[in-house]
Formats: C-alpha cells, structure tokens, sequence
C-alpha cells in the first residue's frame, strides 16, 4: 500500500480554494478512480496524466489507484490539477518521497508528451496559497511571472514533468529544447477564453485604448471636456448624449489615460479578474493601467455581467474593474441587460448564483453612457432637422430606465461640432498629461481627506457619512435642497451632487464645497444650465 498527499487549488470566481489531492495505492486489478465532485475537464486527466508519465520515462504503477479532491464537497473545475495528480501519483509508487510533497502547492495541466502548460487563473490561485499559509509553489514556467506577483512565496518554473521530478529528486535536471524564436508558442494555445474577447471588447487588451489617444484631437467639446475630468477625478459615471459624429466615443476612449496608474492592489484585483478570463496580454503579467472594455450592444446580460454555461466567467462589468466601461448606442442595449447593472453600480460587486454555488467578482468601474438624442439622431432645442415623431422619441429615450439615469452623476448634452471648430488653426484644448496631473492632484486630496477609512474616491462615500462629516460651505446646498423639494432631484442625487461637488471643489483647489462648486455639480447631473462657468482648466 502507498499513500502520498499534494495541493492545488481550484477557483470559484476569482477566489481560490485550496484542494488536497491524495492518491492512494493498493493491490488488485490495475485502475483509475478520481473521486472529489471533478468536471469533465478534470475527470479527463486521468488520460493526461498517465500518458505524460510514461512519455517522461516514469513506470505507472500497475495496481489499483484512487485520487481524491479534498474538500470533497467544493466541486473542482477546469485542467490545473494535473500537475499535482501526477506527482501525487509518483509519490504513492515511492518514486518521490512523499514527505517532499505535502508542503507544496502544484498548479498547471500536462500536455500527452509531459510538458507543463498554463491555465487561467494562475494569480489568484497563487494569492489563495498565500492566504493559505503555504510558502511553494510550482507551475509552469511561462506562467512564473505571474504567480511571481504574490510576495512571500518561493515560485518554481518548470517546463515539464521530467523537470519537476529531477528537481523533487535531487536529480540532475534535463535540459528542454528551447522555444524556437518568432513561431507561435503551442504551449499559449486555447489559453485565451474563446469568444471572450469579442463579446467584451476586450480583444485588444486591456490600455490598448492608452496610446495614440490625446484630449487635444478632440475639437471643441468644452464643456463635455470638464464633465469627463471631473468623471475622472472623482469615479463618477457619465452620460452624453448627442448626434452622431459630435466625439461621444473620442472622449470615452481617451478616458482610461487620464485616469491615474493603478496602485498595487488595484493592480492584483485587475490582474486576477483577468487572468481568470484568459484575456491577459503576453508577456504582461501585471496589468497596472486603468482596463478599457466597451462590449457591443447586442451582448447579452450574461456578457455584461458575468455567468453563462458551467462555470460562471466574468464579465465586461468585471473586465473593466478599476477602469472604464464604455456603452456606445445605449438605448439599442437589451432593457433587461441594462437594468442588471443597477446593482454592480451600487454595490462594486455582482454576484452570480447557480446551482453548483455563487460566486462573486469585483465590479467597481466607471460607466460611461453614449446615446443619440432620437433614432435619427438629429433632434435637439436649437435646430428642426429631426423627423422623428415625438412618440418615437418618446419611445427611444424611454429604453433607458430612471432607475439607472438615477445612478449617473454626470449628464452632459453633446453639441455637433461646427465647420468654424473643425477648421479652426491652432485651437487645440488642453493635452491628455495636463489634464491627467490635474486629476491625479484631485484623487491625492480626496484620498489624504479619507485617510483611515475604507474610500478613496468621491463617488464611494455613503450618504450618511457626506451629511455628517464632509458637508459642504454654510448655504451651499440651499439650491441642491430647493430642487429636491421640486422633485427634480432624488434623496439618491441630492447625495450624488455632494459628492461631484467635492470632486469639483478637488479640482478647484478649495478645502470644501462653496455654492459655485454645487452649482457646477448641479449643472452636470441635470444639464439645466445655471451661469456658472463650465470649465475648471478643461475648456480653456
């Protein structure tokens, strides 16, 4: 009889289980029992794992042979254990001495011949390790880097299984025939999870938006250029509506470069939601710039904020975490689809419940919602073009709830641009790194006013905490107060407004909002222009 035990770990979301895998031999006929709630993905390791240790020169024990997943309760998914299987298997026939085994954590699937290939999700599997209390970790080399990222734990890289034997063994380690340069890596294929890219608009990766895009290519737009600094500074979702052409989707995309580099943590979280997805670009394990996602309006509601079929994936709400989630044509989205972010944009989280369990993924991003003001897209208060009846335009904005309106800080009509804007020489606004300082000073005065709370940013702070501990100048919400009395505003965005009031007055330099700060604020959320200047450096 042999007995050996290892670890590896499986992933509900983005957050990682710790699984013992026990493999246990004993005499009668010769097979091959995995127990412990294993997809078919795992039960077809089985396969995998007896092929790579014979191509590696191992002998497989010819006896009766019983892996176990423990916690035999948590289903396990997905292609990584096998790395752990196989040594687990080894260690049971005494061709590795089991003792070695017990303390390390093995993530990786094994290709027929032995080699090591990645899975999904190496980061967060390597940060529950951590959290676990465990110290090594081995995976395959290509996905070192990553697992890299987690401090306090002592990362292998191997190539195969022969590797990972010779080195458990104290054996000379065989050298593997090195990657021929400019051919594609077969170990990186069927990584990326199919489709998944084109259903979030993710294909590029995430910062592909970064280069090439400057706030000085965008003509005219002073006043949507001060809605989207003041978005940025302070994480408030954005609403613009205007015709076609006018730069809607020019603004939004120049969006995630103004936003600050993300710090360590936000970095992890990007990079684990991620790497679950398969969508991590090559030779870039750690995502540290803001993620830009802007799915097609035809994605469906699992696509937008994550589930589907067997396991549940992340969505373009999760996708985009820490970053920019872009809606172009909003009213041609599903009603359905839409009203699903109502609860991600209130709580920074969605949770999927299936029958196999729930599962939660990060979903604290900024919104930005584009739309024409009627399906021709002409209509607007200063000209007559638009042919639409009123009942269609009635119609086409009504596909956007109030509840979700309700939860946009800022809306901002978009004008057409003018032949005199486009053919003007030398009017360039100001320059994405200027207004990128400007922000980055905005979220340093904020984070320093919440230093010793959970919240960084303006638009996280609750309600309560704003009315008694960050209130704005004597006198300075009397016109917030009055519109709320009207009914023009919700108690939600009376709260909203302090909080873009704080941003605004972030910008300006002043310790508290005074009344031209709420007044901006108001003039943003309900574009009901109210004689104050629209620009804080923007539309200069």
């Amino acid at each position: 009889m042999g007995f050996a035990r290892t670890c590896s770990v499986t992933l509900v979301g983005v957050e990682g289980v710790v699984v013992e895998v026990q493999a246990d031999l004993e005499p009668g006929v010769a097979a091959f029992t995995l127990v412990g709630l294993p997809d078919k993905s795992l039960t077809e390791s089985r396969d995998r794992v007896r092929a790579a240790v014979v191509n590696s020169g191992g002998e497989w024990p010819q006896k009766k042979l019983t892996v176990g997943l423990s916690p035999a309760s948590v289903p396990k998914a997905g292609s990584g254990f096998d790395l752990a299987v196989a040594c687990a298997v080894l260690g049971a026939s005494q061709r590795i001495d089991p003792r070695v085994l017990s303390d390390i954590v093995m993530i990786g699937e094994l290709g027929l011949d032995g080699r090591a290939r990645p899975v999904r999700g190496i980061l967060p599997a390597v940060l529950a390790a951590a959290d676990a209390g465990f110290e090594q970790v081995v995976v395959p080399e290509c996905a070192a880097a990553e697992a890299a990222l987690v401090p306090g734990v002592s990362v292998l890289g191997v190539r195969s299984l022969r590797q990972l034997v010779a080195v458990l063994t104290d054996e000379p380690v065989p050298d593997e025939e090195p990657q021929e340069p400019d051919r594609p890596d077969p170990l990186m294929a069927g990584l990326r999870d199919l489709g998944s890219g084109a259903v979030t608009g993710t294909s590029g990766g995430p910062g592909r938006y970064d280069q090439g895009h400057d706030l000085a290519d965008v003509v005219g737009q002073h006043t949507t250029r001060t809605a989207v600094e003041v978005a940025a500074a302070g994480g408030h979702h954005l609403f613009l509506e205007g015709p076609p052409g006018a730069g809607k989707t020019m603004l939004a995309e120049r969006m995630p470069s103004v936003l600050p580099p993300l710090d360590r943590q936000a970095s992890l979280e990007v990079t684990a939601v991620h790497s679950v997805a398969g969508l991590l670009p090559p030779g870039r394990p750690l995502i540290d710039t803001a993620p830009y996602c802007a799915p097609h309006h035809s994605a469906t509601m699992q696509a937008l904020v994550g589930g589907g079929p067997g396991t549940a994936r992340p969505g373009a709400v999760s996708l985009s975490h820490r970053g920019v989630l872009f809606l172009d044509e909003t009213p041609e989205f599903s009603s359905k689809a839409l009203d699903a972010l109502r609860q991600p944009l209130e709580a920074g989280h969605v949770v999927v419940a299936r029958s196999a369990g729930v599962v939660r993924f990060p979903a604290r991003f900024l919104m930005v919602l584009a739309a024409n003001p009627c399906p021709c897209g002409r209509f607007s208060r200063t000209d007559d073009r638009c042919e639409c009846p009123p009942s269609a335009i009635r119609r086409y904005q009504a596909r956007l709830s109030g509840p979700l309106l309700d939860r946009v800080d800022l809306r901002v009509e978009v004008d057409a641009v003018t032949r005199r804007e486009l053919s003007a020489v030398g009017a360039r606004g100001e320059t994405t790194t200027v207004v990128a300082d400007r922000v980055r000073s905005a979220r340093e005065r904020a984070a320093a006013r919440f230093h010793g709370t959970p919240w960084r940013l303006n638009s996280e702070i609750p309600g309560r905490e704003l009315r008694s501990r960050w209130q704005a100048a004597p006198g300075a919400m009397d016109e917030a107060e009055r519109s709320l009395e009207r009914g023009v505003l919700t108690a939600r965005g009376i709260d909203r407004v302090l909080r873009v009031a704080w941003t605004v007055a972030d910008l300006s330099g002043h310790d508290r909002p005074d009344a031209g700060d709420v007044a901006l604020a108001l003039q943003l959320r309900t574009g009901v222009p109210r004689g104050v200047p629209m620009a804080i450096g923007a539309g200069v």
